[in-house]
C-alpha cells in the first residue's frame, strides 16, 4: 500500500494511527500542503479534491477520505476493531468521530482559513475563528463521550481500547494546541488523550515522528 500524506494533516494522521493499530505498512508519499503540492496534476488524477490522505491499496485501488479509508481498513483487517460493540455502540463512536471530522476540522483547515485571509480578515481574527470553532466543538464532544454505556469503562473515549473516535480526537487536539483552544477542563477528552499519548500506535503516527516533519 501507499499512503499519500503530510506530517501535519489531521486526516492523514488519523489514517496513520489506524494503519499502526492494524499492524499494516504503507509506503508514505509526501505532499507539502503549505506549498500546494496536493494540487499538482499528477496527484489530482488520483484525488480530484486535492486533499490528503489518499490510500493506494495493494491491488491498485485508490481510496480517498480518511473516514472511508479507516472503515475500509476495519472491514478488510478486522483486528483490532475500530468500531467495536453493538450497533448502538458503533453509532455513538461514529457520531463523535463525525462531529470532529465533518464539523470541527473542515471549518479550520488550511483551505478555509486561507479563504478568510483572502476575504480581508486580519490574522488575529482568522486564528480566533479557528480557536473558537475548535473549542466549541470539543465541548460538544465531551458531552457526546459522556453518553457511553457503563460497561464501556476504560481510559479511551469508548472503553479499554482505542476506537475510531480516539483516532479522530488526537489530531484535532493537536490542532487545538496550535490555535490555543483549551481542553484541559474537559476530563473525558483529556483522559483519552493521555491514554493515546502512551500507546505506541499513536506515538509512531505523531507529526513530529514523520520523515517529512519540519
Amino acid at each position: 500500500m501507499r499512503l499519500h500524506t503530510y506530517f501535519r494533516s489531521s486526516a492523514a494522521w488519523r489514517v496513520r494511527i489506524a494503519l499502526n493499530l492494524k499492524g499494516l505498512a504503507a509506503e508514505p508519499v509526501f505532499h507539502h500542503l503549505v506549498k500546494g503540492e496536493q494540487r499538482a496534476p499528477d496527484y489530482l488524477r488520483r484525488n480530484p479534491q486535492g486533499l490528503l490522505p489518499t490510500l493506494e491499496t495493494d491491488e491498485g485501488a485508490i481510496l480517498t477520505q480518511s473516514m472511508a479509508i479507516m472503515e475500509w481498513l476495519d472491514e478488510t483487517h478486522p483486528e483490532p476493531p475500530l468500531l467495536p460493540g453493538s450497533p448502538l455502540d458503533r453509532a455513538r463512536i461514529r457520531a463523535l468521530s463525525q462531529a470532529i471530522a465533518c464539523d470541527i476540522h473542515p471549518v479550520q483547515n488550511l483551505k478555509n482559513l486561507a479563504r478568510l485571509r483572502a476575504a480581508g480578515w486580519a490574522e488575529d481574527a482568522v486564528k480566533g475563528w479557528a480557536r473558537d470553532t475548535i473549542r466549541e466543538g470539543l465541548q460538544a464532544c465531551e458531552r457526546l463521550a459522556a453518553e457511553r454505556l457503563a460497561a464501556e469503562e476504560g481510559p479511551f473515549l469508548f472503553g479499554p481500547a482505542p476506537t475510531m473516535a480516539d483516532l479522530c480526537l488526537v489530531p484535532q487536539l493537536g490542532n487545538a494546541r496550535r490555535f490555543g483552544a483549551a481542553f484541559d477542563d474537559l476530563p473525558r477528552l483529556s483522559r483519552a488523550a493521555r491514554a493515546c499519548a502512551a500507546h505506541p500506535a499513536f506515538v509512531a503516527a505523531a507529526p513530529e515522528n514523520q520523515p517529512d516533519a519540519e
